[in-house]
C-alpha cells in the first residue's frame, strides 16, 4: 500500500509517518520502481500502536523501547511494566503541578480589587521576579 493508504488506515498523517521512518520508529518502507514507498498490514498495526501510545502522551524514546521489546515475544513483561509505571508516575506528577497551577490562577483571579490597570495586582504579580503563588498567598 502507498503512504496515503497507510495514513488513512492508521489515522496517522503521511508527514508523521515519514518522520517516524526517519527516526527509526517505523521500519523504512521498501520502494516501488516509481520510488513510492510500499507498506504492508504490519506497518498499519505498528502505526496504530504508536498512535495509541502518543495518545497516552508516552514519549517517542519510550515508544521505541515498547516497539523493540515486541521483537522478542518470549521475553519478560518487566520492561513494559516499568515503562508504563514510569509514565503513570509522570502523569500523576503533572496532575499535582496542574492542581497547583489551578490554585495559583484562582488566587490571582480573586486577588485584584482594582478598577484600573495601573493598580492591577494581577499584572503587578506577574511582573514581579518572585513566584506569583507566594505573592498571592501573602495578600490573603
Amino acid at each position: 500500500m502507498k503512504i496515503s493508504e497507510l495514513a488513512q488506515a492508521s489515522k496517522v498523517p503521511a508527514k508523521t509517518i515519514r518522520y517516524y521512518e526517519s527516526i527509526g520508529l517505523l521500519a523504512s518502507a521498501s520502494r516501488a520502481e516509481n520510488g513510492y514507498r510500499c507498506y504492508n498490514p504490519h506497518d498499519v498495526a505498528t502505526l496504530v500502536f504508536i498512535r495509541r501510545c502518543r495518545e497516552l502522551n508516552i514519549p517517542i524514546d519510550v515508544i521505541k523501547q515498547l516497539v523493540d521489546v515486541q521483537h522478542n515475544p518470549d521475553a519478560s513483561c518487566a520492561t513494559v511494566d516499568n515503562l508504563i509505571a514510569e509514565q503513570l508516575a509522570k502523569v500523576r506528577q503533572t496532575q499535582i503541578e496542574l492542581r497547583q497551577l489551578e490554585q495559583t490562577l484562582a488566587n490571582l483571579v480573586s486577588s485584584c480589587r482594582s478598577e484600573i490597570i495601573q493598580d492591577c495586582y494581577i499584572l503587578q504579580s506577574l511582573k514581579s521576579a518572585e513566584k506569583t503563588e507566594s505573592m498571592v498567598s501573602a495578600v490573603k
